[in-house]
């Protein structure tokens, strides 16, 4: 959850610091600070935002040519500056920052304790910092392998000593950790989008390694301490994806980004020819893809949502039974699963724990696994039997919504693969490549009721509850518009499908109380106008994203927001656009922190 930036060069270490923190910010944002070696070791440390410790180093400079930082995310201690990171071991022996949990903690710190050990910090973190310091003594890395057997939990860690200076070691266990590689310089980071600019080439950490880090060298050891083999990849993001350009907050930048988004995930994978889509990564032949007869689903968060309407396309599409499970419980299950079923793995940043966990879980059974996320090298994408990767750019904003649109467009292409070899017709797959190639376009036009959702979010900002109903493909996106509606704007909202309302919760329903109707034209129009008539009859105010110009929605409901027309398996992504651009204006006018919310990290590296 925690960021993680170090650097040792020749160059001033802190505005590279700060500059790849401040782009780790989403990963948390509790409280941040920073450590270089210049001689010996200085800290500066401050609770909030970025912004906060960048006016305590304006005040304080730190110089030196080394160091690490971290933006923390509160685990373990509240908020306070004690708490934030870097923690230091034996005296100032050694700055540490840490991105995950130690369970054992507690008995490690009872024990240190019993020792004369003096703790200046509630967290778990400093646990290590201590044991590091204990175990120092003429090898910085020896130390750091010393202590790794005693800690049980998770951990990516970053550590520097003023009597090693140059020297990082770092150290990674079910927390994500980048090298980017330079020429004279060298940075370690929990996410490669704080090296952007700085490197074109990066190194994913395994989990069990360790790094030694100086200017001119880049060491990777196994658990066996042994040199370990490493595969050096292209980091092809543009510095000007991780900016916000002419937007006041990135959530709204990856808003409007959506219909490029849809291009670059089907670049490259349409076959026009065989009416099919393909995937490179997948490592699975014709004949073996012919051999599943089950799919499990397994995400968390708006992953799940892509997830359920993934069900939706595969059961219309290949006629495949599909199960979509969240992956924190998915994890701890024992489900009889047979040969023929593969578990796919949906996440945006590839590291998700719950997801990995039950990834790691599936293939210790034999399942074959694929996963589906958006960042290369990522624990997710390294570990699976076969992947595809979303193309969606480095998303900055907490709340995903770019990456969904890009899942969604993903599983869409996949479940025409795996029809194409069962029951889908040429005719069928040829229409269905056809209607998604129209699809940036029709997002484009679906922008255009930005205005319009800026206004009904001024009438309802001041709502405490909102519901949130759809059928069919749109019940996934009843509850992906509640999500994001929590998410920024901290108002209790929940998704339902559209006919379950009778069975308890149109018990919530008043005068301010506001229902989110989905209900564009469907098979399913004429139920869930029916559900929208039971709110109005019990004076609810109804919100509606419908169809242009459908005359019998505007007569029963109180707004409306138009979206282009549509097959029911795209109305997905025409609907995610109002959905997510009403949770932004009401979370602006309620004076949230859109890209930053509370209590909510980007990637949750933690059980």
């Amino acid at each position: 959850m925690c960021g993680i930036v170090g650097f040792t060069g020749n160059r001033a270490a802190q505005p590279i610091l700060l500059d790849g923190l401040a782009r780790l910010e989403y990963r948390g944002y509790d409280s941040s600070g920073v450590a270089t070696v210049n001689g010996k070791l200085y800290v500066r440390k401050a609770i909030g935002r970025i912004a906060e410790l960048r006016s305590v180093l304006d005040q304080q400079p730190l110089a030196g040519n080394m160091g690490i930082c971290n933006t923390r995310w509160a685990t373990h201690g509240n908020v306070s500056e004690a708490n934030a990171h870097p923690h230091l071991g034996g005296d100032g022996a050694i700055a540490i920052v840490h991105n995950g949990v130690i369970e054992n903690y507690d008995a490690l710190k009872r024990q240190l304790q019993g020792q004369g050990v003096q703790f200046k910090s509630q967290t778990d973190t400093e646990v290590i910092a201590q044991l590091i310091a204990a175990n120092l003594k003429d090898d910085l890395a020896e130390a750091v392998r010393k202590t790794l057997p005693l800690l049980k939990g998770t951990y990516g860690l970053a550590v520097v000593s003023p009597r090693f200076p140059g020297l990082i070691v770092g150290a990674r266990l079910g927390s994500p950790l980048v090298i980017g590689l330079g020429d004279g310089e060298h940075f370690l980071a929990s996410d490669a989008s704080a090296l952007v600019g700085y490197t074109k080439k990066v190194i994913y950490l395994e989990d069990n390694q360790i790094c030694v880090l100086t200017p001119d060298r880049c060491e990777i050891f196994g658990a066996d301490q042994n040199p370990a083999a490493a595969d050096v990849h292209a980091l092809d993001w543009d510095p000007g994806d991780a900016a916000l350009g002419e937007f006041p907050h990135f959530m709204l930048k990856e808003i409007y980004e959506q219909p490029d988004v849809i291009d670059r995930a089907m670049a490259g994978r349409l076959d026009e020819a065989e009416a099919t889509a393909h995937f490179e990564g997948l490592n699975l032949d014709p004949a073996q893809l012919r051999q599943i007869e089950r799919i499990i689903m397994t995400a968390c968060g708006t992953s799940y949502h892509a997830a359920m309407i993934g069900e939706h396309l595969f059961e219309q599409f290949a006629r495949m039974p599909v199960e979509v499970e969240y992956a924190s419980e998915f994890r701890y299950r024992n489900p009889p699963i047979d040969k023929n079923t593969i578990v796919v793995g949906i996440t945006q940043s590839g590291e998700t724990a719950d997801t990995l966990a039950a990834i790691r879980e599936s293939k210790r059974k034999g399942q074959r696994t694929i996963g589906v996320c958006n960042v290369v090298g990522s624990s997710i994408a390294r570990e699976v039997d076969g992947g595809i990767y979303l193309h969606a750019g480095p998303e900055i904003g907490v709340a995903s919504t770019k990456a969904f649109t890009a899942q969604v467009t993903v599983l869409t292409l996949l479940a025409v693969h795996f029809g194409r070899m069962r029951h889908l017709s040429f005719h069928a797959g040829r229409r269905i490549l056809d209607e998604l190639q129209a699809m940036p376009n029709i997002l484009r036009e679906t922008l255009r009721c930005h205005d319009q959702v800026a206004d009904i979010a001024r009438k309802y900002q001041a709502a405490s509850n909102m519901l949130y109903l759809g059928r069919q493909y749109l019940y996934p996106m009843a509850l992906e518009g509640a999500l994001k509606l929590k998410e920024i704007s901290y108002v209790h909202a929940e998704g339902y499908p559209a006919a379950e309302m009778k069975h308890g919760p149109i018990a919530l329903v008043d005068e301010g109380t506001p229902s989110v109707f989905l209900v564009p034209h469907s098979s399913v129009y004429d139920k869930v106008m029916s559900n929208l008539e039971e709110i109005k009859a019990r004076g609810g105010p109804v919100i509606a994203i419908a169809t242009a110009d459908d005359p019998h929605v505007e007569a029963k409901a109180d707004d409306v927001i138009c979206v282009p027309s549509v097959p029911e398996y795209l109305q997905p992504l025409v609907t995610a656009i109002p959905l997510q651009l009403l949770a932004y204006h009401v979370a602006l006018l309620r004076g949230c922190d859109i890209d930053k919310p509370r209590n909510l990290a980007k990637s949750v590296t933690v059980e």
